[in-house]
């Protein structure tokens, strides 16, 4: 009867149902260009019945709202308002910009680049690759070509990931053409 426990399920769940769609030929591949169809149904509904469960034992605490935010991901249109909504919920609880981060995201798609932007200007990520690529493609979208590419470059030093670093190098591609 811990609400937590069945947000935490759920948040596994949702994100586990993607698994099979966040990579195609060895490429990264972001949420808006996954194949659907390749996301596993029985993981969303077993992930959404623990979130219903969640939310029926009055769950409001990190893990309900991240399951919550998961979920909205899934939808097809996105609700954005809701998105950024609970972000700024989940924000509170936990304090950390790189939710914050997530929220400028959410913004950007609600309300444009440059309201995500001024979020994301806000933050204190300079060692974080996220911060880097989320303001690069922010700046990209605004046709600020030669930021962008900035942003890409220092994203690209802080990559990992050999897909992660593909990808960087494709956007960077994009923005010095």
């Amino acid at each position: 009867d811990e609400p937590e426990a069945h947000g935490l399920q759920a948040l596994m769940l949702l994100d586990d149902a993607r698994r099979e769609s966040r990579f195609a030929g060895g490429e990264l591949v972001l949420l808006a260009d996954q194949d659907r169809s390749r996301w596993d149904a029985a993981r969303i509904t077993r992930g959404r019945e623990a979130l219903d469960r969640a939310f029926a034992l009055q769950g409001r605490g990190a893990y309900v709202v991240q399951a919550a935010i998961a979920s909205l991901h899934m939808e097809a249109p996105r609700d954005w308002p809701e998105i950024a909504a609970l972000y700024g919920e989940l924000f509170r609880l936990t304090g950390s910009p790189v939710v914050e981060l997530n929220r400028a995201i959410a913004l950007a798609e609600m309300d444009g680049a440059e309201a995500g932007l001024a979020l994301v200007d806000r933050l204190d990520l300079d060692g974080y690759q996220y911060f880097h690529s989320t303001r690069a493609d922010l700046l990209r979208r605004l046709g600020r070509a030669e930021q962008a590419r900035t942003e890409y470059e220092r994203a690209l030093e802080l990559a990992h990931s050999e897909p992660e670093r593909r990808f960087l190098k494709r956007r960077l591609a994009e923005v010095s053409a």
